[in-house]
């Protein structure tokens, strides 16, 4: 907090130059940059990092077509005007945190949204932070992503929050008293799902017969499912992206692991369904996007994107069209595109009426609201009960 105290004290100093200059008498040296004026459109630039291409360009897929259709309904209203400008960081650190780069030396960009990893957020994040420029994430769940800096916020569910919730409404559901867990060890985004899977488990004082782990882009898992099968656990925790998750699920169901699974943030993608098939059966995630959710915003937004994108939006989908909501609001009440502006704007959302549901930011800029628990069931994602 003491860098952007600081930001405060150097605004003031120039405030006071401004004023000094003012009174000096020379009328022909008046501003010609005047503060946005009440009900005059505030026109910004935002960057978006995403995950265009590689093995998770599904999630970077959903995520900018979702921005592009909320971009569309936003300048089209009026209130405010918003220009992307759009980096492929390819799922890797490096490129993200490159493209960030980019993206801030534009004095013009004023917030960033994306990238899409957690393992990306923890770099860009804290350049974000340490340049003064408001970033949010729309799939960045893992622990400890807002707390990177004041200028750090997302609006995803986090799986410190959606894991619990899914698990013990499973272990109610099934008389769970057995686990085993299974995660992807090489990645922050899914080792951070595995620590709250094993907090969660060890809370509900269940018995955790195993503790696997796999690399990313692993394409044989026996070895693990074998041992997991010979233990007999009453459910499977599994945190993975929806590659690897999926072809888990599928040798698990050829290899007679018929259990229910438990899934991170990760498996919340159609994409889980389309390559395991029927084996997807029997995942219970928690989210807070229900496509087929009785709600009129929600079904007014699957109708637009359908007719937009030729398919049905996505979690990841659902978050980004919110998050330039969120921005557009934001940039609203601040009244001009400005980054400290825009950053105090965001910190102040509350009950914000999204397509997730009311939305909100706690003091570290991180997500208020109720998640909904899934569970995949005749090839298709259907309220849990």
């Amino acid at each position: 907090m003491k860098r952007y105290l600081n930001k405060g004290f150097l605004l003031m100093t120039v405030l006071l130059l401004l004023a000094l200059t003012a009174c000096s008498g020379n009328s022909s040296e008046k501003t010609s940059k005047t503060n946005s004026a009440k009900g005059d459109k505030v026109s910004a630039k935002l960057g978006v990092i995403s995950y265009i291409t590689g093995p998770g360009a599904a999630y970077g897929e959903a995520i900018t077509n979702g921005l592009k259709l909320a971009q569309k309904e936003i300048n089209a209203k009026g209130d405010v005007k918003i220009d992307l400008v759009t980096e492929d960081s390819a799922g890797k650190q490096e490129q993200a945190l490159s493209a960030a780069q980019k993206l801030m030396s534009d004095d013009d960009i004023v917030g960033i949204i994306g990238p899409t990893l957690s393992t990306e957020m923890n770099v860009v994040g804290k350049e974000a932070d340490m340049n003064g420029i408001p970033i949010m994430g729309t799939s960045t769940t893992a622990e400890g992503i807002p707390q990177i800096g004041d200028y750090v916020f997302r609006n995803s569910l986090p799986e410190a929050l959606a894991i619990p919730t899914a698990l013990k409404k499973a272990v109610d559901k099934y008389d769970v008293k057995k686990v085993a867990i299974l995660y992807g060890n090489d990645d922050v985004f899914t080792k951070s799902g595995f620590d709250t899977m094993k907090k969660a488990a060890e809370d509900m004082k269940l018995d955790i017969l195993t503790i696997e782990t796999f690399q990313k882009g692993q394409s044989d898992y026996n070895a693990q499912l074998t041992k997991i099968k010979g233990l007999k656990p009453d459910l499977i925790l599994c945190s993975a992206l929806y590659n690897e998750g999926a072809v888990i699920m599928d040798q698990a169901r050829k290899a007679g692991l018929d259990v229910p699974f438990v899934g991170g943030n990760g498996f919340n993608s159609p994409q889980v369904i389309d390559i395991a098939g029927q084996a997807a059966d029997g995942l219970i995630v928690a989210t807070p996007w229900f496509a087929d959710k009785p709600d009129q915003k929600v079904q007014d937004f699957v109708k637009k994107f359908e007719a937009e994108y030729g398919k049905k939006p996505d979690q990841f989908a659902a978050q980004a069209y919110d998050a330039l909501y969120i921005y557009a609001e934001a940039l609203k009440n601040a009244g001009e595109a400005d980054r400290d502006a825009l950053r105090d704007a965001l910190a102040k959302i509350k009950n914000f009426p999204g397509i997730l549901g009311n939305f909100s930011f706690d003091k570290d800029g991180d997500v208020v609201m109720e998640p909904t628990v899934l569970i995949i069931k005749d090839g298709k994602f259907q309220l849990f009960e």
